[in-house]
Parts: C-alpha cells; structure tokens; sequence
C-alpha cells in the first residue's frame, strides 16, 4: 500500500476499488444551495478526483482542471458509451436509477462506439450553415434570434413601460427554444406543443415521463416530414449527411439539440444578464464596449451551465489524480469545480481575454461540444437585444437571494425576477444586423402566434407596472 497527501490529507493508493470505498452522496441539500463549498470539502479530503454516490450509484467526479483536461482529451483512455460501464454490465445499476432515463437516449453526446465519428462529421455539416457567419442560414438564424427577442420584449412590455417581470420565465428559458424550433423546420408555430413538453422535460416534474414520450414521438413525425420533404434546416441538412440515420435515431439527435441548446443557452443568457445588472464591474465594460462574447467567457468561467459532464468510462486501470481508476469505472468531469480549481483559477488573469477562452463549458477535446458556436450566437445575440430594449433592469431580490436549480448536469436560476423600465422607441437592429425584412420572413403568422400554447403561457406570467 502507497499513502500520498492529497491537497487536503493522506489518501491511499491500494487496490481498493470504487465500489468498496463508501463515497458519500454528492446530490445533498448543501450541493443544491452552496455547490461550490461541495467542490471545496471533496478536494480537501481527496485532491483533484473524489469518489461521489450519485443517487444511490458510485462514480468517479474529477475536480481537478488539469485532470479535467486530461480525461476529455483522451478519448480512447476515457471514451464515452454506457456499454463501457462495468457495473452496468454486471447488473448493479438499479432498473429505477433516476438518471438512467437521461442516459439511456443514445445520441450524439451519449453515443461511443465506432458509429460516432461518422455520427459527429454529420453534426458537422450539418451545423455549419448555420454556425460559418459566411452563410445565408446563419445571417437567417441570427435574425431570427432578433425577431424572437423583440417579440418577447415587446410581450412583456404589455404589462406597461415600467413593471416587475421574470426574465428567466418570459425572456432566457422560451427564446432559444423558439430558436430550436427554427433550426428543427417547425412549421409556423406547430412547434410550440413540442416546447412545452421540453420544458416539462427539463424540469423532471410529475409529467415528464408523458411528456418525453409525446416529444419523441413529434420529434419523430418532423423527422418523417423531412426525409419526405428536405428543407433549408437542421433535420434536413442531417438526413443528407448521414442518410442511414433510421426515424427513431433522428428523433434523438432532434431531441439533444432542443434539450442541451435551450437548457444550456437559457441558462447562459440568465447568468450574463445577472452578472451584468448586478453591477460587476468587468462585465459591465465589456458589455458596453460590445463585448457581450467576452462578458459571457467570464461569466461561464465563475458559473458554468453544464456543471457536470456526461459520463466517461476507464478503458483500462489508469492513475488518475490520488487514485487508480479501475477499467470500466465511470468517470464525470465537473466543469464547475475544474475552474474553482486553485491551481487553475489562481493563474487566470482577470485582465485578459485569453485566460477566459480556456474555460471549460463547452467541453474539450475531440468530443467539444459540436454547437458550441451556435449556442454562443444565440446567447449573446439575446443578451445584446435584451439591454438595447431596455433603459433600465434592476434585479428585484439581492443577487445572493436569487433562487437556483441544480441537477447532476445544470445549474441555473428557477426565476430571475426584475424591474424593468423599456426605452421609449423599440431599438432598430444594429448596423451589420440583418435587414428588417429577413426577421420578419421567420415569424410565425400572428394570429397563429395567438393561438399557441407557449405563447397562451407567456400572456399568461405578463405583470403590470411598479
């Protein structure tokens, strides 16, 4: 038996394994509220990986940045797919794991195996219409971000010039799912049932499982309509790069896309806004100067959306931080706790451009997340919108008061409730934003508009003046 001090104690190098080691549970009451005092105990009392009880099953979370690193970069040492995982071969994940269902739907950031690489070159083509600025599409997707953006301003200034609203409810959460819509080909506002049942999805509440499978199923109806009838969008684009792709495989990859890039873009979208009327001061001069990609790499270096990747599986013992991860040991990296990590964190100079680009929210390596660029076009062209309507935000609760929501994946708020003043005239897009007429070609016809459920819902959180 080896001993070697961690950052924080001594911790034994045997041959004990994971299952053996009694971790004790991650997902507590104290990981809900104060997160980042979880990182901290579990770094001081093992170093940069800790043993962690998810819900009843044990994994490995790497708290570390430059293990982080390591484990992403490597993807035949740490590859993803859940036939790599030892204990659920040998029977000993529970039928009823909470976070199986999640898990279980195969898809691009799930999916190892050989049939990734050529899974991931079609995400590629794919996205690059809409992600190479040079392209039509992707001047098309940003003016919808703005169409989009005006027509929920403009809904919740229906409660008066001044009021009190929660933007997170009304403005962060709905508009990339209306954006989602426009890249899945939804025609009109059909889509918007589909929304719905996204949300009820992510919030895991009493009718998500209903709802997952009406969702898949119209996932799976569009995906059907495309392959009879292509379109200038994402399914369609997919379907030609990868034609073996069967209904019920692009019915998934449709779900991932609306899932991860509206959670992960609302989220994003409420934390800059945060950040920026809670007066920091950084965040303030880079939105100012019309840096708001800049203002959203600092805000993701000190909270991240996706806190805690999928899960990667050892394929062979290898040491990793103070342990030995056994063959087949799952293994998920925390972006969260990787930038709070002292000998990362201590290092980045608060003065530089450079040092934020090295966060980790989009991932690493050659399984990066495959959106990324999109997701940041549509954050930071709401967010840009979001403070040219507005003369005035102020938060209505302290920024320490706001309420959160954390899943073994994300973190965001559950509301981000605001006082709001709108400028006087609507904003006219900027100079080298799209023309007028281009936006409006990508909204639904209004009175259609009227009739959706999404929209019935948002008409319905509308609040009057202070």
């Amino acid at each position: 038996m080896e001993s070697q001090w961690g950052d924080g104690g001594s911790v034994d190098l045997d041959d004990t394994r994971l299952e053996e080691l009694s971790p004790q549970p991650l997902l507590t009451r104290d990981y809900e509220t104060r997160p980042a005092l979880v990182y901290e105990r579990l770094r001081q009392q093992h170093g940069p990986v800790a043993p962690v009880d998810l819900l009843g099953v044990p994994a490995w979370l790497v708290l570390g940045y430059r293990e982080a690193l390591q484990v992403l970069q490597d993807n035949d040492g740490f590859p993803k797919g859940l036939e790599n995982w030892r204990a659920r071969s040998e029977g000993r994940v529970p039928a009823d794991w909470p976070l199986g269902p999640s898990l279980e739907v195969n898809h691009i950031l799930i999916q190892g195996g050989p049939g990734y690489r050529s899974l991931r070159t079609a995400w590629d083509v794919a996205l690059k219409p809409f992600q190479d600025p040079r392209h039509p599409q992707a001047k098309r997707l940003k003016a919808a971000v703005t169409a989009y953006a005006d027509e929920l301003i403009t809904l919740v200034g229906q409660g008066g010039k001044t009021g009190v609203a929660d933007l997170s409810a009304q403005f962060s959460r709905p508009l990339p799912l209306m954006v989602a819509s426009h890249l899945l080909g939804f025609p009109g506002s059909q889509g918007d049932d589909a929304l719905m049942d996204m949300w009820r999805v992510l919030d895991a509440g009493p009718d998500a499982e209903a709802a997952l499978e009406r969702l898949l199923a119209t996932l799976a109806q569009l995906a059907a309509t495309k392959l009879q009838k292509p379109g200038d969008d994402f399914p369609s684009y997919l379907l030609a790069a990868h034609p073996d792709l069967s209904l019920d495989h692009l019915a998934r990859e449709l779900f991932m896309l609306l899932g991860m890039t509206s959670d992960h873009v609302g989220i994003l979208i409420s934390n800059t806004v945060v950040e920026v009327i809670s007066g920091e001061g950084s965040v303030r001069a880079s939105l100012s100067a019309g840096m708001v990609r800049e203002s959203m790499n600092r805000v993701v270096m000190r909270k991240p959306p996706l806190v805690n990747f999928v899960p990667r599986f050892a394929a062979e013992d290898t040491r990793l931080g103070n342990y030995t991860i056994r063959a087949g040991d799952p293994v998920w990296v925390s972006s969260a706790a990787a930038h709070a990590d002292p000998l990362f964190a201590d290092h980045v100079a608060s003065g530089t451009t450079i040092s934020t680009r090295a966060h980790l929210s989009w991932g690493a390596g050659p399984r990066q997340c495959p959106a990324r660029e999109l997701a940041s076009v549509v954050a930071a062209a709401g967010v840009g919108r979001l403070f040219e309507r507005f003369d005035h935000l102020d938060l209505a609760l302290p920024a320490d008061q706001l309420p959160w929501r954390s899943s073994p994946f994300m973190r965001g708020l559950r509301s981000l409730p605001v006082r709001y003043e709108l400028s006087a005239a609507p904003a006219r897009p900027s100079a080298d934003g799209p023309a007028p007429e281009v936006a409006e070609e990508v909204l639904p016809d209004p009175s259609a508009r009227q009739r959706s459920s999404l929209w019935r819902y948002l008409t319905g959180l509308i609040r009057g003046g202070r």
